[in-house]
Parts: structure tokens; sequence; C-alpha cells
């Protein structure tokens, strides 16, 4: 996304590339670091990311977590 734009948010990124693996996929993603771009964190702002996942008697959910605003920056 960054090879597009200076900056993204998190929500704005799992909104085009919807979480396949639910909480640990998210995990991964507010652990990335490079050196190409930078983790910026708007603790004003909140943001809300989603993704499904199968309950215990399989049927679909939707899961949710609220954080401050994630923004990656080139």
């Amino acid at each position: 996304a960054l090879q597009l734009e200076t900056q993204v948010t998190l929500d704005t990124l799992t909104q085009q590339h919807p979480l396949q693996h639910g909480l640990a996929e998210l995990i991964t993603y507010l652990q990335l670091g490079s050196d190409d771009f930078n983790t910026v964190v708007d603790e004003s702002t909140s943001d809300t990311i989603y993704w499904k996942a199968k309950s215990s008697n399989g049927m679909q959910v939707q899961k949710q977590a609220s954080l401050p605003r994630v923004i990656f920056v080139k």
C-alpha cells in the first residue's frame, strides 16, 4: 500500500485486504517494522478492526478489536 501512498492507516489496509487469520494477523500488523517505513499511533483517534471467524459450533461470526489509530508512514 505504501508503494502508492505516503501513508495508510491499519483500518484502511484491513478494509482493502480483510484479515484472513483473525487476531493473530492483526497482531502481526501491529508488530511490523522496517527501514522503509515508520509506524505512528494516534491515541486521540480510535479505529475498530473487523474480521470473520468460526464459532465453536462452526457458525461464522464477526469479531472486532478497537484500538488507537495505527498509521504506516513512508
